[in-house]
């Protein structure tokens, strides 16, 4: 099951990987020189597998300015691909190696309505320049703290090129290259059994924090600074959450405000963590789901598996186009397949156990990160009875023209009560915009007061 790359000459076996301590120091010189050379300049393998299903990373997608058009959304660049087969409940045992449990039980879950449609793979992730120098200086000086609650010598992005434990690959999720600050707008729909939805549409701004991790900084423990508008329905519109979010939140929990429209005033909030309600998600999604995953890990044990070859969600340009709208994504149980695109990629596999004595939603998280961006792509999610309960997924892109990989729509499918949600659409709001001009004082109390009660 797990691909033999993890035996290619020079890389860590998975069985090192294994008996590896919880933590690391950084790794030395000669490890790092491999970057950009047997290793992308994020650290992923760069030749392809064995059997030639997935091919060698050679840049992924170059920038381009104009990959934005205002009619379409981003320009597929593989737009030509035909899908190579279809994997159904029916044939799912003959790929079950690829396949995570929730995938399996998604597909034996919605027998006649759920299938992956499996094109070329198409390793697309590319990042800036000044992304690959940081991440390759971070290779030699990041390390975890607080054991592993924090990180800390790093900057901009990836701190763990060459993971050799389980939070380090979390670590590498929680910090990727995002952009510096961006403005975007999105859609969650919750749709009951029936397929009846509503939109909730959402702005958010983030300022990620070029002094993160910088212990000689005041605010070297904010990894970035966060707002959150609902815009619609009506009836949550005006909610806005401040979000400053710690680095070790163990040290210093994640620090929150909300503004609730009805009350007209801003009041601190300690229950924006773990497994509080997400935003308008009626319960479907937990706090820490928030982009798959998100805050502090101390709740958790962590494993590193090894890495795999698994069918992922990815190049999910077509999903995210403009010409597609929200009642042709929006369908009862699940989102519309035929609008999705999986490809064979090699991921790290990282389990996530509840510790004895800590309460969560979630007693078990099997989460898979995409090798070329540390983006978690697909995560299964069992409850407090051992029972798989929700399936994750996250549908990307590279938004060639910054360019990084990111999403553009998340899934958080209930295997066994048979709703979800799904969020992060951005197919009928505004366009994301990069770089925008904000400061850490856009992101205060006394600022979202002011700007609440315009």
């Amino acid at each position: 099951m797990y691909t033999s790359g993890l035996l290619r000459s020079g890389l860590l076996t998975a069985l090192a990987l294994l008996a590896a301590p919880a933590l690391h120091a950084q790794v030395s010189a000669d490890q790092a020189a491999r970057l950009g050379q047997d290793l992308t300049p994020m650290g992923a393998e760069k030749a392809g597998n064995a059997a030639g299903t997935i091919p060698a990373w050679d840049g992924g997608l170059a920038r381009q300015a104009d990959a934005f058009d205002p009619a379409v959304g981003y320009k597929d660049p593989f737009a030509a691909d035909q899908p190579l087969f279809s994997i159904t409940n029916a044939n799912a045992a003959q790929y079950a190696d690829h396949l995570s449990p929730g995938q399996l039980a998604m597909l034996k879950r919605y027998p006649q309505s759920w299938k992956l449609q499996v094109y070329p793979t198409r390793r697309s992730a590319s990042y800036p320049d000044k992304v690959y120098a940081a991440v390759k200086d971070n290779a030699t000086s990041a390390k975890l703290i607080a054991n592993g609650n924090g990180i800390a010598d790093f900057k901009t992005a990836t701190p763990f090129p060459i993971p050799q434990s389980a939070l380090e690959v979390l670590w590498n999720h929680l910090v990727r290259y995002r952009g510096d600050s961006v403005k975007r707008f999105y859609a969650q729909a919750v749709p009951h059994a029936s397929g009846d939805y509503f939109m909730t549409q959402i702005e958010d701004l983030f300022l990620f924090n070029q002094d993160a991790g910088n212990a000689a900084k005041d605010n070297g423990n904010i990894l970035f600074y966060f707002r959150q508008s609902v815009l619609a329905p009506a009836r949550l519109a005006g909610t806005e959450l401040l979000v400053h979010e710690t680095v070790d939140q163990v040290k210093e929990p994640r620090l929150a405000w909300l503004y609730a429209a009805g009350q007209r005033r801003v009041r601190r909030t300690p229950n924006v963590t773990y497994d509080s309600p997400g935003t308008a998600s009626e319960g479907m999604r937990t706090t820490d789901n928030f982009d798959i995953f998100s805050g502090a890990p101390d709740k958790y044990d962590w494993k590193l598996m090894g890495k795999k070859e698994l069918y992922v969600p990815y190049n999910s340009y077509r999903f995210a186009s403009r010409s597609v709208k929200y009642k042709d994504i929006v369908k009862a149980g699940h989102v519309n397949p035929d609008l999705l695109r999986y490809e064979l990629h090699r991921v790290w596999h990282v389990r996530a156990t509840l510790k004895t004595g800590m309460r969560h939603q979630y007693k078990q998280r099997d989460m898979y990160f995409d090798e070329d961006s540390y983006q978690i792509v697909v995560v299964d999610h069992y409850d407090n009875r051992d029972n798989l309960w929700r399936l994750g997924e996250s549908y990307t892109i590279n938004f060639y023209d910054q360019p990084l990989l990111w999403t553009k729509g998340d899934a958080i499918y209930d295997l066994i009560g048979g709703r979800y949600v799904i969020g992060i659409l951005s197919n009928e709001e505004p366009a994301d915009q990069f770089g925008v001009s904000l400061k850490p004082s856009d992101f205060t109390p006394a600022q979202l007061r002011r700007d609440s009660r315009r």
